[in-house]
């Protein structure tokens, strides 16, 4: 079976509309997809209005939250958009996620930049400004060849156009997903570089908040990060989960969907949604 459980819309930093991206799914041969665009569920919504046959759409939303004092992304899967306690705190990373956005605008205007708000802004439509649309913005004003160097550059952590943002903490995120119903499954592990036993406390304290998954594929990974991240799963008694952090048509990236069979008998966050 072909499922993606981590996909973006242009509701937050995707290039395709939602109703666009299930389509491609459907397309694609899946049998279930889940939004899980950032800090938002609009593009689930959007979707919700105008279903495909023949493929399930999972509610979801990638929140973005703290944890040692690194940035953390947990994904929530199932939950119930009309929770209370899951709109308060989407309420709340809206308005922080426009804040950092004035912050950044306002580096790079002293860094003889103007007008990055704008141009983000546009490039966002109608969503909250995520750093990747100030990378698509450097690019197009000819600051930087690629996005990789706008991050490399201006926009990556500690680069002179960073600005900290004091996302929730871990345990609040995760149990605002649980609360809303929700499976609350820990994003792309390994891309936060952490040693081994820095990871494994990362995993220790995001089950005793009420994590259940995580995700053993993201993207394009390797065969050993996969076999490691499975054992990692077994050892903390988290269920899989997998799917391609879909963002938009890229050399580097993963098309949409994965196969279910490389989750080989482990408990999945799937057998749980569907």
């Amino acid at each position: 079976m072909l499922i993606d459980f981590h996909t973006h819309s242009n509701a937050s930093d995707g290039a395709l509309p939602p109703v666009e991206l299930v389509r491609r799914a459907k397309g694609l041969g899946l049998q279930a997809l889940a939004i899980t665009d950032h800090d938002t569920l609009a593009g689930w919504r959007e979707a919700s209005k105008t279903p495909v046959e023949g493929i399930t759409l999972v509610p979801g939303v990638e929140l973005s939250c703290r944890w040692g004092g690194a940035t953390i992304h947990v994904v929530g899967l199932g939950v119930d958009g009309d929770n209370p306690r899951l709109a308060a705190l989407l309420l709340q990373l809206d308005r922080l996620r426009r804040d950092r956005a004035a912050k950044i605008a306002a580096k790079l205007d002293k860094l003889g930049m103007p007008g990055a708000i704008e141009g983000a802004q546009l490039l966002a439509g109608d969503g909250p400004i995520c750093r990747p649309h100030f990378a698509h913005w450097l690019v197009s004003q000819g600051y930087v060849e690629t996005v990789g160097k706008a991050f490399d550059k201006w926009l990556g952590d500690g680069k002179p156009g960073d600005s900290k943002t004091q996302w929730p903490q871990l345990d609040e995120s995760v149990s605002a997903i649980t609360a809303a119903g929700g499976v609350a499954t820990l994003a792309h592990p390994l891309k936060y570089r952490f040693t081994r036993s820095k990871l494994r406390a990362l995993c220790s304290d995001f089950t005793t908040a009420g994590g259940s998954g995580i995700e053993i594929v993201n993207g394009r990974q390797s065969t050993v990060d996969i076999t490691n991240l499975k054992r990692l799963s077994q050892e903390m008694g988290l269920a899989v989960s997998v799917g391609s952090d879909f963002h938009r048509d890229w050399v580097y990236g993963a098309e949409l969907g994965v196969d279910t069979d490389i989750a080989g008998g482990l408990p999945t966050v799937w057998e749980m949604l569907l």
